[in-house]
């Protein structure tokens, strides 16, 4: 039986950092190799929250960096290889390169548990390595099982596997509801979704035992394990729990998450970014770019200069016409509308009114 490494990635975002956070409280009993991928693009307040969180951590969070052999930052040097072609929505080399590349590198063949900071108020599955030796969990949720773990589970070609190990550790308070949904086949009016979650009602530790029953049949890396700490895990964090856990600890939410006001027409806005990343992320919005051109103009100016033989950040509109005065105007009319829309907070960061279901941005399909 190979040991187990348990790895945590830190994408300077702040769900990856609440996370680090509470697997530190509530599981101190493992060993957690914390690592981040520098693609020596990132905001400073990226590498502030990474100090902040080492020492919070008294552990050295481990920096990843792909073609180690190069002077130049990592994403420069692919660029040139690349003869110029920039990353896009529809081709993100750089999280293939620069994140994902290095990250199976550092795990090489080891038998491996990586954690992932997707709360239970998001509806996403997050970066599911292909390698069978490294296996994805999510704390932050009722299922803490990758979707890949859980077809297998709810297979329909798995059902009589799965009761006969529920029928080793089943309980008597619960055995005979959950035997009735465990011999219920997945149908068009029994999704898969639908069969989860009723199992997960009746009793999420019993689930989770029943998973890692099955898990002790496969090649996954929770096989060679006696026990899993995380099986009696019955929290479900939402994005207000993450603000709480950055400031109880006193690490505090990344600062390009603080609201910072601007006028236009007399009338008075706020605005900051919502993901962690490269500070020339595509997925940023319009008026996060506009953040950063009044903000951070020596960086704007930079990804300016990314900007040339037809490849641009945005598809639509390059980066020299996005700040002329009367577009950076309508961006901000148009930003300020949708803020009323979504109605008004006293929270110090947008994050709680506008949608940040890529808040993490390469997190989004990485960590």
């Amino acid at each position: 039986m190979r040991k187990i490494r348990h790895v945590l990635g830190i994408s300077g975002g702040k769900d990856s950092a609440a996370l680090a956070i509470y697997m530190k409280e509530k599981y101190p009993q493992l060993d957690i190799e914390y690592y981040t991928c520098d693609t020596g693009k990132e905001l400073d307040e990226t590498y502030q929250l990474i100090k902040k969180l080492e020492v919070y951590l008294e552990k050295k969070i481990i920096r990843l960096k792909a073609f180690e052999g190069s002077s130049e930052d990592p994403f420069d040097h692919k660029l040139k290889t690349l003869a110029g072609f920039l990353p896009s929505q529809q081709n993100r080399w750089c999280t293939k390169y620069l994140k994902l590349d290095p990250f199976e590198k550092f795990v090489g063949e080891d038998n491996v548990i990586s954690y992932v900071g997707i709360r239970g108020d998001e509806d996403r599955e997050g970066y599911i390595s292909k390698k069978p030796n490294i296996q994805s969990i999510f704390p932050f949720r009722k299922n803490i099982w990758s979707e890949d773990v859980i077809a297998k589970v709810l297979s329909n070609d798995n059902i009589k596997q799965i009761l006969d190990l529920y029928n080793k550790i089943a309980s008597i308070k619960n055995a005979n509801r959950f035997e009735d949904i465990i011999q219920q086949p997945i149908s068009l009016s029994f999704p898969k979704a639908q069969k989860l979650n009723s199992l997960l009602n009746i009793s999420i530790k019993e689930f989770n035992s029943l998973v890692f029953s099955f898990l002790k049949t496969t090649s996954y890396p929770l096989a060679n394990e006696e026990n899993f700490p995380l099986l009696d895990n019955e929290e479900v964090l939402v994005r207000d729990d993450i603000f709480q856990i950055l400031n109880d600890s006193g690490v505090g939410m990344p600062k390009y998450y603080n609201k910072i006001k601007f006028e236009i027409n007399g009338k008075k806005g706020e605005y900051s970014r919502s993901r962690s990343g490269c500070y020339f992320c595509f997925f940023q919005r319009k008026i996060e770019w506009i953040w950063l051109f009044e903000q951070h103009p020596d960086l704007f100016s930079k990804a300016i200069e990314y900007e040339k033989d037809g490849y641009t950040w945005n598809q639509d509109e390059p980066l020299s016409e996005l700040i002329k005065p009367e577009r950076m105007k309508r961006i901000k009319e148009e930003y300020m509308k949708r803020i009323q829309k979504n109605g008004q907070s006293k929270s110090p960061y947008l994050i709680d009114i506008l949608s940040d279901a890529e808040g993490e941005g390469c997190a989004s399909c990485f960590v």
